[in-house]
């Protein structure tokens, strides 16, 4: 064996030495390819039930809403209606009320003015 021969063998077994050192990482870069393809697999599995699952919890929730438009514009409506129900009854009974106040009040000062001694009257 000649020197080149003798190079060429520790050469040859460097090489095969660094590839043996690299292997190992590449083997576990490979199962950590593997776990990541099978946690999104997972993932992927538990999805598709879980967005079926809120697509039908958003159409129940807009059915509800819709439900919920139709309640509040009633009670707006009635809300209107008892507005001027009140506005009536006042507009009504207040004036003539007022008026019945007003003349019992008189009424009330003309007989409290009437029961008091002539000398204790006050004079206008």
């Amino acid at each position: 064996m000649s020197g080149g021969d003798i190079a060429g063998l520790i050469a040859a077994g460097v090489f095969a030495v660094l590839v043996a050192l690299l292997a190992v990482p590449v083997l576990k870069l490979g199962r950590v390819f593997d776990e990541l393809r099978t946690a999104i697999r997972t993932v992927t599995d538990e999805t598709t039930p879980l967005i079926t699952e809120v697509t039908s919890t958003v159409s129940t929730t807009h059915q509800q809403l819709k439900n919920v438009d139709g309640i509040t514009s009633n009670v707006s409506d009635a809300s209107a209606n008892l507005s001027a129900l009140s506005s009536l009854v006042a507009a009504t009974l207040g004036a003539p009320l007022i008026k019945v106040a007003a003349f019992s009040y008189g009424v009330r000062t003309a007989f409290a003015g009437r029961k008091t001694p002539a000398g204790r009257r006050r004079s206008r």
